[in-house]
């Protein structure tokens, strides 16, 4: 079947690939009926190039489709060959002064906060670079895709309208010249023909409803094949559509995820190929599965050919989009072409056409068809306008399609309103022409039908398809925004008519939400059921901005605003009818005055808090004293019909709710309420809502008689009973009345007097008070920085103002007033008097300090306690400054300021606490001191001055004084510095109890956390061989990956720590039992968090005492030089090569094998030594080496394995050179700044390393020794070893002298340890300085080079020119020896200053005062350190005999020569540090390289969420189905499988969209953290919501990089979980 397929495929191909695309054409050229012509060919074509199966070909169907289908219409365009005929057509075409580009996904784009015309305005960011915007105060946004760049449109800038590339384009023309003009007459009448067809036949198909026959595209033996055609919706889940499909049609996940990823970026894709039968089957699945909860999937069967007409539709509107872009001409024809009317009348034009079945298309034809819209009809200005027009016509279906449509806005044809509606001139025409005002806020009226009797809005509960809904109603106020945001500067009589029709509309929306929500206060009981309140908010904020926008427009036109007016004071009077029924006319008198009112209790009638239509009547009011309407035309005003009472009532009636709200009587009502009296004063409200209703209050006051006014706001405010009845205080106290009552009152009364302040005292805004908007901000935001200190993004928020604060602030003015004073000024600020003075008569209250003073124990006033002590205590201080500078007398105080002593009881307790801390921390001094002493008294000899000096000063710091004062320290060798050991006591954090760390006692251990590293790596492409055969005794010199060891520095008793372990591992079995979460840590890998400081670990180091003194014998023989070591040893290696095999063979005769070997002089290689150590601390030698093995190989643990010592030498090597690495890149140097816990890391872990070999298997130990001594002094037996330049020199040093003990414990001839080592010191460096000479690139650079030829320098050479010899003279020719030392004594620096790290912590020898500075001869220090010669050449000399030997033989490898030939890399030396990648310092450079990005698995569609690894600089879609992939068994996202490769499993990411970084570690970790990005105010915008220019801080990327170089990310992550719990539960490995 397959081969006869395959052979059909290529018949056809043939047959295709023989049309002539010129032959076609000219037969089309010479038709009669073009489109019959063409609807054949189509007709014939189209199925056997698209859909011919189950899975498309979009390579082999463009390829086709442009050969056969569109080559023929291209020719016949051009006349000619369209190689030729399009780039002619290019020349003579005029380019266009607009930029129109679209914006793609996650582009950034960019709006000039001073010269836009409004928000939506905005540059693509190659317009922007050339614009003057650039030095404005600049916007920038990542776009949703959909919009396209403004740049070139004189409406939308206020200046700088282009930007240098587009100002070239707009010198030449006059605006209105036809394009036409440039294309001859006959291409004209052929483009005019083929648009037509094409166009036609591509709406015709797209908008086709029939599922088995074509519109005149009948094909002649059609096959019956049908496709089973899957579609987008915003309901279902990728989970859920993957899961059906699964079922459905039988696929793998893997494909489920594939087709699912193509629905939701394409908006359709066929699941199923075949006979109808066979596809409708998988629909009836599909249907059935996902019907239960939501509507189901959309499912099709469509036959294949349908199908494949319907790709080629939309390539054809593709095509149409790229040849129009060749000729301004072309676009116009096109334009005509599309929105010519058809035969049926109203809305037959094809745009029409496509734009009314938008709701009905997939979401890939509506992107394609939108895009040809946006670069057709939008980019010509004529028929923008037409088309503007056609789209307001239609706008309420388009808005109806909307609300019933499954897709978002972005994806609608609805959307394009904000590219129509934001041009000032055609907003302007289409509310003129098209009364576009009021279609739009008559749609919006007619969705939202629910009403109650008196005609209100009534919500239902506000469930998620409410919410969903009423989203999408919310769109249409978005629209009415665009309309008005530019207001017009003259009117015409048709905009005024329009635009007051457009208002009255607007006010018949007000009045259905006057009054709406009403509420009742709940008396007795608690409301059962929240009432819904969210919806009406939502509505009132969304429409905050319209309401001020109307205003603004009202207040450019003198006619508009009074004819608003009165339009407005109607509605309000219509609304004031319908309210008082039933509400008695009531007279209340006092103190002589009397006024008519209404019986009303706001606490017993219902009462509403939006009052929309009396707080724009409000607004206008104010417009009319700010525009000076009032005073010059008060006879066209209805100023006489306004009833100040009825103004007022409402607004009064809503601040008495809040008063009474706040004096607590209507807890009963629940929280909604609460929330409500919030938002009413919250700042997103306020405005519209809280001011206004002051101003009108404001308004009301300013017409009455104020008596009259008091006493209608007694009445409301329920306090007219306590005013008017002149004893009731009496009768009140009298009888026992409830407190909470008085309580209520109180607070009632502060509340109006508040109001009243208010009203009389807030003329703060433009229109009451004589100030502009500025002064308004600038007072608001001086209000809220007296408050507290805030960032700039925080200001807008406001905040009540606390009194408190204030009396503070004045008490601190007068206080620098006096300390300021000097002799002749007058002391004018006099505070203190003022509040020290009681009140005048009749009641003679106390003054403000007694109060103060009184209030200080209130118990209900704890809160404030501080504050009013600070008071009171600054009163004195001043009151004392006064009575100093005696410039004015101070009445004296009443009471008492208070004594300390009667302070409360809390501050005894801290003090008490604080004294019990002292204490603790004077015993640890005293011990730390005794133990000095101690250990000083057993080495008198070495300490004679310190002893005095200790005598002087116990207190002083002996930390750093150098403990040996003259003596020359050396570290390691036969001369090694002796230093006895002071004795360690330390103290277990979970038992307190102290213990000496001793061989035998029971073991201590330090919580540790391991991990594998690439932070040195210089190859992170490297394939990780197979863990379980992997050999890892060599490390190769680019450092690819290593395991490094951590630590927090606390320590535990190891029973303590099991017990705390297993109390965990319990622990987390019981959780896992009742929810499925992760922890921040992973217990089955043995993760825990250290018991004292959270500190992320997953296993400990033994403490333990130097363990080099252990293995130390006598050394009572001369100590041989390194030529008779090397020969002793390689013996030695031998002997123990010869046993082994013996053994092998056979069991038998060992003793005599013994005697015939010839053993080197005192070699016992049967002597077994004793293990040292108490059996708890061999345990945790075990413990700690097997994990060291599992985590740095990914294997299971597996204690005999032979390789576990090789890992922890390993891991010393590679911790130290770490920690050298970050000392280097700090300038720090080498001793005496690390901080404690890697100090103590690095003692414990090189002791450990040191003494891992006595729970190892013997034999395995010195295997390794001989294999590493192998491969640099060779032996028969080893051979096919790694060649000089594939060892990283410090690991081997590390290794050989590590595993060394396990050979000399059997030689009993004399020979120190510390001779070994030295020598095995020498031989490495001397192998170091071969290979730093071999590859170093010896380019004699310009510099300056100091001809003083010393010994070095002529030393070096001649080195230089043996190794020339060695190598067959293949190396370079070197003149100058002076470059020759410079670099070797660079590319050898770090080896050396690790080489003293590693025997300062082995060997326990301190080092010297001059390397614990940063000086100068660093070199030389560190040479006499480690008992090297200055000159590092004469090792070579001193040895020479057995040296040369050994020179040649590591030059003759192959491997060398390879190189030196360049056949292959080597690592040259010094090697660089590695760092983070640079970032651009400007975020958008970051944003536009994203928004290029397209997804590498998805054929080139842009990814959502582009991530930026910073270690290596790769961009990855992170977050998405397609690039998933499958790591150890389980699917993870692109950057999860990325750490894996370039962080061994830890990584630091950028996600561009979201201006946030990432972290990642293994699959269950991760956290966000602040990005290094910062704006103008030094503030992050993580999720870019501000959208100011943001730039690079070096400071904080530092900070990021120095968490990478210390190992510190997981760590990082482990507190960020801790203390966020919400970050445990994010699914980090599908990032």
């Amino acid at each position: 079947m397959a081969a006869d397929l395959e052979a059909e495929v290529q018949a056809i191909d043939k047959s295709l690939l023989e049309c002539s695309a010129e032959e076609i054409a000219v037969k089309w050229l010479q038709a009669n009926d073009l489109q019959k012509e063409v609807y054949q060919h189509l007709a014939y074509y189209v199925p056997k190039i698209y859909c011919r199966g189950p899975n498309p070909a979009p390579q082999r169907e463009d390829m086709l489709a442009q050969h056969v289908l569109l080559g023929p219409m291209e020719w016949y365009l051009c006349g000619e060959d369209p190689a030729f005929g399009f780039p002619k057509l290019e020349q003579a075409n005029k380019p266009s002064h607009l930029c129109g580009r679209v914006f793609k996904v996650g582009e950034p784009t960019y709006s000039c906060r001073d010269c836009a015309v409004d928000p939506t305005c905005v540059l693509c960011m190659e317009c922007f670079l050339g614009s003057i915007h650039r030095e404005h105060r600049y916007r920038m946004t990542t776009s949703g895709g959909g919009g396209f760049c403004d740049c070139g449109d004189t409406e939308a800038w206020k200046e700088g309208p282009y930007c240098q590339k587009h100002e070239l384009n707009t010198s030449e023309t006059a605006e209105e010249e036809d394009p036409l003009v440039h294309l001859p007459e006959d291409m004209v009448a052929r483009a005019y023909n083929i648009f037509a067809i094409t166009f036609k036949y591509a709406v015709d198909i797209l908008t086709w409803e029939k599922e088995n026959e074509l519109p005149g595209l009948e094909m002649i033996g059609k096959s019956d094949t049908y496709y089973c055609m899957l579609f987008n919706d915003e309901v279902h889940t990728y989970e859920q559509v993957i899961y059906t499909l699964q079922k459905a049609v039988n696929c793998t996940q893997k494909e489920a995820i594939g087709f699912a990823t193509t629905v939701d970026r394409d908006g359709r894709r066929s699941v199923r190929y075949g006979d109808f039968q066979y596809c409708d089957q998988a629909k009836s699945v599909i249907v059935r599965n996902t019907s239960r909860q939501t509507k189901p999937l959309k499912v099709q069967v469509m036959h294949s050919s349908i199908v494949a007409h319907q790709s080629f539709g939309l390539k054809l509107l593709t095509w149409l989009g790229s040849v129009i872009g060749y000729s301004d001409g072309l676009r116009r024809i096109l334009c005509q072409v599309g929105l010519q009317e058809g035969p049926d009348g109203e809305n037959s034009s094809l745009v029409d056409k496509l734009m009314l079945y938008d709701s009905k298309l997939w979401k890939g034809a509506r992107n394609v068809y939108h895009q040809l819209f946006m670069s057709s009809l939008l980019m010509d200005l004529k028929y923008k306008k037409l088309f503007a027009i056609r789209f307001a016509r239609n706008y309420e279906r388009l808005q109806s399609d909307f609300m019933k449509d499954d897709h978002d806005r972005e994806f609608s044809i609805a959307d394009l309103s904000i590219q129509i509606f934001t041009v000032p001139s055609l907003a302007r025409m289409l509310i003129t022409e098209e009364n576009l005002m009021t279609t739009i806020i008559k749609t919006f009226m007619d969705h939202l039908r629910h009403r109650d009797i008196q005609g209100r809005f009534q919500f239902e509960r506000y469930t998620a398809l409410q919410a969903f809904k009423f989203r999408r109603v919310q769109s249409l106020i978005l629209d009415l925004k665009y309309v008005l945001i530019s207001k017009p500067t003259e009117w015409s009589d048709d905009l005024r008519r329009k635009f007051l029709e457009g208002f009255d509309a607007f006010l018949e929306l007000l009045k259905c939400m006057q009054g709406m929500d009403p509420i009742t206060r709940q008396v007795g009981q608690h409301i059962e059921m929240e009432p819904e309140w969210e919806a009406a908010f939502t509505l009132q904020m969304k429409l905050t901005l319209v309401i001020s926008m109307m205003q603004d427009w009202c207040a450019l036109d003198e006619k508009v605003l009074i004819e608003a007016y009165k339009k407005c004071l109607t509605v309000l009077m219509q609304c004031h009818s319908g309210f008082t029924d039933g509400e008695q006319p009531i007279v209340l008198s006092m103190c002589g005055h009397s006024v008519e009112t209404i019986r009303y209790c706001v606490s017993q009638e219902k009462v509403s808090i939006h009052l929309p239509v009396s707080r724009l009547l409000a607004g206008l009011h104010v417009l009319l004293s700010k525009t000076e309407v009032a005073y010059k035309f008060p006879e066209l005003l209805p100023l006489s019909e306004l009833s100040p009472p009825m103004l007022i009532e409402h607004p009064l009636r809503c601040l008495v709710l809040c008063a009474q709200v706040h004096a607590g009587m209507w807890r009963r009502n629940g929280f909604s309420l609460v929330n409500q009296i919030y938002y009413y004063h919250n700042v997103k409200c306020r405005r519209e809502m809280f001011d206004k209703d002051i101003v009108m209050l404001q308004t009301g006051v300013s017409m009455m008689d104020p008596n009259h006014f008091l006493m209608i706001m007694l009445s409301r405010f329920e306090l007219y009973q306590i005013f008017s009845t002149p004893d009731y205080g009496k009768r009140f106290s009298t009888e026992n009345t409830n407190k909470d009552v008085v309580q209520q009152n109180n607070t009632l009364i502060e509340e109006m007097l508040y109001l009243i302040i208010m009203i009389v005292g807030e003329r703060f805004s433009p229109g009451i008070g004589q100030v502009n908007a500025t002064d308004e901000i600038k007072r608001e935001i001086i209000h809220q920085l007296s408050i507290r200190p805030m960032a700039h993004s925080e200001l807008v928020k406001a905040l009540p103002e606390d009194v408190l604060h204030l009396i503070g602030m004045a008490l601190q003015e007068e206080k620098q007033h006096l300390e300021n004073l000097s002799e002749e000024n007058v002391v004018t600020f006099t505070f203190t008097q003022k509040i020290s003075k009681p009140g005048e008569a009749p009641s003679n209250s106390p003054s403000i300090l007694a109060m103060l003073e009184t209030l200080q124990n209130a118990p209900h006033l704890e809160v404030h306690k501080d504050m009013i002590r600070w008071i009171l205590k600054t009163f004195n201080t001043i009151k004392k400054l006064r009575e100093s500078s005696s410039s004015s007398p101070v009445a004296e105080t009443e009471g008492n300021i208070m004594e300390e002593s009667t302070r409360d009881k809390d501050k005894a307790e801290r003090k008490r606490k604080a004294e019990i801390a002292r204490l603790r921390r004077e015993k640890i001094m005293a011990q730390m001191s005794e133990m000095q002493r101690h250990f000083i008294n057993e080495n008198k000899e070495l300490f004679q001055q310190t002893l005095e000096e200790l005598d002087t000063s116990t207190s002083g710091d002996h930390e750093n004084s150098p403990v040996i004062s003259d003596a020359k320290l050396t570290a390691l060798g036969p001369e090694q510095t002796r230093v006895a050991e002071p004795r360690q006591v330390v103290m277990c954090i979970l038992c307190q109890e102290e213990q000496e760390v001793k061989v035998d006692s029971r073991a201590m251990v330090l919580a540790a956390f391991i991990q594998r590293s690439t932070v040195l790596s210089k190859n992170r492409n490297k394939i990780t061989p197979d863990p379980e055969k992997y050999d890892p005794l060599f490390m190769h010199p680019d450092l690819s990956c290593g395991t490094h060891t951590g630590s927090c520095g606390h320590i535990m008793h190891a029973q303590c720590w099991q017990r705390y372990f297993d109390a965990v591992q319990a622990k987390e079995q019981r959780r896992q039992q009742r929810l499925r979460v992760h922890t921040s840590y992973d217990v089955e890998n043995g993760e825990f968090l250290c018991p004292l400081c959270e500190c992320l670990s997953n296993t400990v180091i033994p403490l333990l005492p130097p363990p080099r003194v252990l293995f130390n014998r006598l050394d009572f023989s001369g100590q041989p030089n390194l030529t008779q070591w090397i020969k002793t040893v390689s013996q030695q290696v031998k002997a123990l090569h010869l046993l082994r095999n013996e053994d092998c063979a056979s069991h038998s005769g060992h003793s005599e094998k013994m005697d015939q070997l010839q053993l080197p002089e005192g070699f016992r290689p049967d002597f077994k030594l004793k293990n040292p150590y108490s059996e708890s601390i061999k345990e945790m030698l075990t413990t700690f080496g097997t994990a060291t093995y599992k985590v740095g190989l990914k294997v299971h643990p597996n204690e005999e394995d032979p390789r576990v010592p090789i890992m922890c030498w390993g891991s010393c090597a590679y911790t130290i050179q770490t920690i050298e690495r970050i000392l280097a890149d700090e300038d720090k140097p080498l001793f005496g700044h690390l901080p404690c816990r890697q100090d103590d890391c690095l003692t414990s872990l090189t002791r450990f390393a040191a003494a891992h070999w006595t729970v190892s298997s013997l034999s395995a130990v010195q295997g390794h020794f001989c294999t590493l001594l192998a491969s640099l002094v060779p032996n028969e037996k080893n051979g096919n070893l790694p060649c000089i330049l594939d060892i990283d020199m410090f690991h081997l040093l590390v290794s050989l002298v590590l595993s060394f003990p396990a050979i000399h414990c059997q030689d009993f001839s004399g020979v120190s340890l510390g001779t070994g080592d030295l020598h095995l010191f020498h031989l490495v460096t001397m192998a170091h300085i071969i290979q730093i000479l071999l590859t170093s690139s010896t380019e004699e650079n310009g510099m300056d080079q100091e001809n003083t030829n010393s010994e070095e320098e002529v030393a070096v050479l001649t080195l230089y020119k043996f190794l020339c010899q060695c190598t067959g003279s293949a190396l370079k020719e070197v003149s100058s020896g002076w470059h020759l030392w410079r670099n070797l004594k660079a590319g050898i620096m770090p080896f050396l200053r690790c080489s003293a790290l590693f025997f300062h912590y082995l060997n326990g020898v301190p080092a010297p005062s001059e390397i614990q500075v940063n000086g100068a001869n660093q070199f030389e220090h560190l040479c006499s350190y480690l008992s090297l010669p200055n000159n590092l050449t004469c090792l070579f000399q001193e040895n020479s005999e057995i040296l040369n030997t050994l020179i040649e033989g590591w030059c003759s490898n192959n491997e060398v020569k390879r190189y030196l030939e360049g056949k292959r890399h080597a690592i040259s030396y010094a090697r660089e540090s590695n760092k983070l990648i640079d970032l651009p310092d400007d975020y958008s450079c970051l944003i536009n390289q994203a928004s290029n990005f397209s997804c590498p698995k998805s054929g080139g569609d842009k990814s959502r969420a582009p991530t930026l690894c910073l270690v290596c600089g790769t961009m990855l879609c992170s977050q998405s189905y397609c690039c998933q992939t499958e790591l150890e068994g389980e699917d993870v996202g692109a950057c999860t499988a990325h750490t894996y490769t370039c962080g061994s499993g830890v990584g630091i990411f950028l996600r561009v969209r979201e201006c946030q970084v990432l972290f990642l570690a293994g699959k269950t970790k991760g956290c966000f953290y602040p990005p290094p990005y910062l704006d103008d105010y030094g503030e992050t915008d993580q999720g870019l919501r501000r959208g100011n220019p943001l730039h690079l801080c070096k400071e904080r990327f530092k900070k990021i990089q120095k968490l990478w170089q210390q190992h510190s990310i997981t760590e990082e992550i482990g507190h960020a979980q801790e203390a966020n719990q919400t970050l445990v539960g994010i699914d980090w490995q599908h990032l």
